[in-house]
């Protein structure tokens, strides 16, 4: 869609039904655009806009004008480059943890120095490709022959916002978006072991079922351990922080600041301490005690997830290791226990000295009832309380033993959980870090296309009240047309795909007012949490509801559905497997319909009210689920059922195939024109003639005599224009043989 010129202007005159209409297609330049359109915030995502204008009849012989805008987003570039600079920042630390990691045997630290070795290859890779992106200065979309070019493996390939503004003369003005983008894959990797769904599959099998030397982690393991890690960097600074807070008010004789700071530092510390619950880290420690000098253990420690205590369909694999092996009783597994404890008991001295202060000063009492009832009533009366001292003298030592507890529980679960990402990565060096790489590059593509889409939608419903109550509340669908076949290397871009579009669940959005012209997102997180910082000028800030201004995080619900449409699928349905594209359409209607089901239980009655009386969606999703269990080839009833729902849920649209060119094109002109057609009463004559106008204008301009509609064709006329149209040839590979066979034919007739 992207890759287009902008021609001179069109005017096509048709007779219909003995009087002349006018279809009128007008080149505008940039500057026409709307005003609303002139935002700054908006003028910050889009660029080079291309504009067209039609008129066409509506079924009451009146016209309706419709603006098409398609625009490019300076987010393809910008996105990416965030993204990078956060992997960099994240192996860097995951490299200097492992540094840190202490004294190993000798298996475990030849394995470490491999590790290291690989992982800083990776970093000065990612440097590189981010001090190449730095450099590009032209064009502010990837073009389709670019898209093997490693330097711009990150970047999406033509993505581009696509807008229809219909102005109707009976129903009020309309807004249509639908954001195209070549289909989120590593190109430049190539295909030819298939695509993320397969290869992360296999990696994970192998895993599963070597007998190589390390302890096996599951997915769920290896991400949780990642969230604790996570949890445990932004909690600590945030405690100790808190806690220097507390001994400020102290010093200042304050009982309102001192219980205010009590009790921020109890919150984060709470979730602190719970962060620990998980059995992974008691198994951690386990299993880091054996990988130490001399320690090993009969069997290796089971790592058990945080829903259940064990898993006995994938127990570990045994390991090889030294000859001498200890007894359990050489590790003392209550220590953990003990260490952990210890910050719970610093935190209730804390509580149980101030509640002694203020009440001492004549306060109201104690911090808060729900901590008097938690804490150990013990702890109250080994408190001793000095009147004539100062409050900071007296909780100084009960903080500094809260920090030197929280500084040792911190120190044994980072080496603990640092040595469970080591596994990960200590199987199949090459072949782990490779994976990575591929998911990185795809799912920059995608997220790219995900932030540009949600800016659009956030600014074109700003002023809805009943958008910004599910924003929050709810969150939004986004929902993805893939035209990808399932044939050759299509195949393995459709399972990139895939998995890229379900890697953007771990992506979640907050909205800050912009304390300076720079509105451009900012992102922040690591691989397994994202969360876009989306920047609005202070007006469009002050008209949002108060959850949102508060920073509340807004999520995404992703779905996809593909249907191929080419004669490449054609191939694919006669002599090929389409399973892959039958089990991706199942699996997105059920998270889809999870959307639709947590959608009607959260909104409030009154909108659902309203919301049920514009939109039959259960039927259109009962719709939906029967086309798919059909196994109909070529079904595009899919794609459309899916795209109506998504817009009646106030979703975001995107559709894509290999390159976001011709079948994206075909795609969306003919949804824009089935849109005039069932929502504005586009006159039923003239459906073919719109849907022509608007094609002819994504691939340039075509002069009034080239419209063999019209009746007016000249001698000079192109003879690529005897051809039949390549579209046809979507509908059977048949008519590719007849096409052949017609075009050789004319062209001998033309030259004899």
């Amino acid at each position: 869609m992207g890759e287009i010129e902008d021609g001179e202007a069109d005017h096509i005159t048709t007779d219909v039904q003995g009087q002349k209409c006018a279809l009128v297609c007008e080149c505008t330049a940039p500057e026409s655009v709307s005003g609303k359109d002139n935002l700054p915030f908006l003028n910050a995502v889009l660029k080079n806009p291309v504009c067209k204008l039609y008129r066409f009849p509506t079924s009451d012989n009146k016209w309706m004008r419709i603006r098409e805008q398609m625009s490019e987003s300076i987010l393809s570039f910008h996105i990416p480059k965030e993204l990078i600079s956060l992997h960099i920042k994240e192996d860097l630390c995951r490299n200097q943890e492992l540094k840190e990691l202490g004294e190993l045997s000798p298996h475990w630290d030849n394995l470490r120095k491999n590790v290291l070795t690989h992982c800083d290859q990776m970093v000065n890779m990612y440097q590189g490709i981010l001090k190449e992106l730095s450099k590009e200065t032209g064009s502010s979309f990837k073009s389709s022959s670019s898209k093997g070019e490693r330097t711009l493996e990150f970047v999406p390939v033509n993505l581009h916002l696509q807008r229809m503004h219909v102005h109707s003369p009976h129903l009020k003005d309309a807004l249509y978006d639908v954001i195209t983008v070549g289909a989120p894959a590593a190109h430049f990797q190539g295909f030819k072991n298939g695509g993320l769904r397969k290869l992360l599959h296999r990696f994970e099998t192998e895993r599963r079922n070597t007998e190589y030397q390390f302890i096996y982690y599951s997915p769920e393991n290896t991400a949780k351990a990642k969230e604790v890690l996570s949890n445990i960097n932004q909690l600590q600074p945030l405690i100790a922080t808190y806690a220097d807070l507390l001994l400020n008010s102290a010093s200042q004789h304050s009982p309102d600041s001192l219980k205010n700071s009590l009790k921020m530092l109890s919150e984060k510390t709470e979730l602190f301490v719970h962060a620990f619950k998980d059995q992974l880290v008691r198994s951690a420690l386990l299993a880091l005690y054996t990988a130490r000098p001399g320690g090993i253990l009969k069997k290796p420690p089971s790592p058990k997830n945080s829903t259940e205590e064990s898993s006995p369909q994938d127990p570990p694999p045994p390991m090889k290791r030294q000859d001498s092996i200890p007894h359990h009783s050489d590790y003392d597994e209550e220590e953990w226990d003990r260490v952990w404890a210890n910050v719970g008991k610093s935190l209730n001295c804390i509580i149980a000295m101030v509640d002694k202060l203020i009440e001492r000063d004549g306060g109201s009492g104690g911090s808060s009832s729900s901590k008097n009832e938690e804490k150990d009533p013990s702890l109250v009366d080994s408190v001793i309380t000095h009147p004539r001292e100062d409050w900071y003298e007296q909780l100084y030592p009960l903080i500094l033993t809260l920090k030197d507890c929280m500084g040792e529980v911190v120190n044994r679960a980072k080496q603990s959980l640092t040595f469970v990402l080591l596994q990960e990565l200590a199987y199949s060096l090459p072949q782990c870090l490779m994976l990575t790489l591929r998911r990185d590059i795809v799912f920059s593509q995608a997220l790219a296309g995900l932030v540009c889409g949600f800016i659009i939608k956030l600014h074109a419903s700003l002023h809805d009240p009943g958008f910004l109550q599910q924003l929050h509340t709810v969150g939004l669908v986004v929902q993805y047309e893939g035209l990808l076949s399932t044939y050759s290397d299509e195949i393995g871009m459709l399972e990139d795909m895939a998995v890229g579009i379900s890697d953007l669940k771990k992506v979640t959005f907050k909205i800050t007012e912009a304390k300076s012209n720079d509105v451009l997102p900012v992102i922040t997180g690591r691989r397994e949490h994202y969360v876009v910082e989306v920047k609005l000028p202070a007006r469009m800030f002050e008209s949002l509801p108060l959850q949102i201004k508060e920073g509340q995080l807004l999520h995404v619900y992703p779905v996809l559905f593909n249907v191929g449409i080419n004669e490449q699928q054609t191939l694919a349905e006669r002599f090929g497997d389409v399973s892959l594209q039958e089990s991706i359409n199942q699996e997105n209607f059920e998270l889809l319909k999870e959307y639709y089901t947590i959608f009607m239980e959260k909104m409030p009655p009154d909108y659902i009210s309203h919301f049920q009386e514009q939109n039959d969606l259960k039927g259109l999703l009962e719709n939906l689920h029967q086309n798919i269990q059909a196994k109909k080839r070529k079904n595009v009833e899919i794609m459309w059922l899916a795209a109506t729902i998504c817009r009646k849920l106030n979703g975001i649209r995107f559709t894509c195939c290999k390159s976001a060119k011709d079948r994206t094109s075909m795609s969306v002109t003919l949804e824009q024109c089935s849109i005039l057609r069932d929502e504005h009463q586009l006159h039923k004559d003239f459906f073919i003639r719109a849907l022509d106008c608007m094609r002819r204008q994504t691939q340039g301009a075509l002069n009034e005599s080239d419209d063999p509609e019209t009746g007016c064709l000249t001698d000079n006329k192109p003879t690529s224009r005897h051809f039949y149209p390549v579209a046809l040839l979507l509908v059977s590979s048949h008519l590719l043989v007849v096409w052949l066979i017609l075009s050789l034919a004319l062209l001998l007739a033309k030259y004899q």
